[in-house]
């Protein structure tokens, strides 16, 4: 048995849920792959997926056996990379993660970035806004904002956006902009739905931190819908600079209390234990390239 062949072939059937699919991605035949699997599980000595007419998911002990392959398959392709001297060229499919807006506004130049530079490299962006389960779903790198983390991430924080208080020109003809962090009081707040202070909104002029409680009639779970919402006259909003840097240059909003900030928003890579050389390139190269981004600076 070609157990490295094996691997892949279970490995990439947990995660596209399909035999056929595998078959196709592999240029072979879906009872080839069915074969191989069904061996793997005989040399195993335990069922690993539970297949029917329409679906196939992975067993308790295939969802364990899932982790451990993926990391073998991660150390198997840095043996090779490290027996070819490094400069193998990167091959294979690379499954990554990121918030909605990130993903659209600034991630997609970087990606195609990326993949110019290694054209053996396939990769899926997935956004959604939503912590993914890496293992669960087959992940290989989560781009997150903020830092709430899960305890056990492994995790690697690359840059931070600041956070500034924004409003479109034609609210702030109806309501004069405040002149004073106290005055935010008077106004309508659109903010972000699930944010743990609440209306609270905390800011910062580099000598002191105010605590103001805002008016939020309006609260959404998106972060485009924040921005389109503040464009409309909506209210102000407490915005990091990534998301609506192009529309302040535009001069289609407006900086609020401009010597105020928010907490910055921290960006982080999560990945797994055991990480292919593709995807360590990948978190190399962003973790090198974001912070160069407009919007964005270095950690600290």
């Amino acid at each position: 048995m070609d157990t490295i062949r094996s691997l892949q072939y279970f490995v990439r059937a947990v995660e596209l849920g399909s035999l056929s699919a595998v078959a196709r991605e592999e240029g072979t035949t879906q009872p080839t792959v069915s074969k191989v699997i069904a061996a793997l599980e005989r040399e195993v000595g335990a069922r690993l997926l539970e297949r029917t007419t329409t679906s196939l998911a992975p067993t308790v002990e295939g969802r364990r056996f899932h982790e451990r392959a993926r990391g073998l398959l991660a150390e198997f392709d840095a043996a090779v990379s490290e027996a070819r001297g490094g400069g193998a060229a990167l091959r294979g499919l690379l499954r990554v993660s990121a918030p909605v807006a990130l993903g659209q506004f600034r991630l997609n130049a970087l990606v195609l970035e990326f993949l110019a530079l290694h054209p053996g490299i396939e990769l899926e962006l997935i956004l959604n806004d939503r912590m993914v389960d890496l293992v669960e779903e087959g992940v290989d790198v989560a781009v997150r904002l903020g830092g709430d983390l899960p305890p056990d991430a492994v995790a690697r924080r690359i840059a931070v956006s600041p956070r500034l208080l924004v409003a479109a020109p034609a609210y702030l003809e109806r309501r004069p902009a405040p002149a004073t962090p106290e005055e935010l009081a008077d106004h309508e707040q659109v903010r972000f739905a699930w944010l743990p202070a609440g209306d609270a909104v905390v800011l910062h002029d580099g000598a002191r931190s105010v605590t103001v409680n805002v008016k939020s009639r309006y609260r959404v779970n998106h972060a485009m819908a924040i921005r389109d919402s503040l464009v409309l006259g909506a209210g102000i909003g407490m915005c990091p600079e990534w998301l609506v840097r192009d529309l302040l240059a535009a001069g289609t909003l407006r900086h609020v209390l401009p010597g105020w900030h928010g907490k910055p928003q921290d960006v982080h890579l999560l990945g797994g234990r055991h990480r292919s050389a593709r995807a360590r390139a990948f978190v190399e190269f962003i973790g090198g390239r974001l912070a160069s981004v407009p919007g964005f600076a270095a950690a600290p």
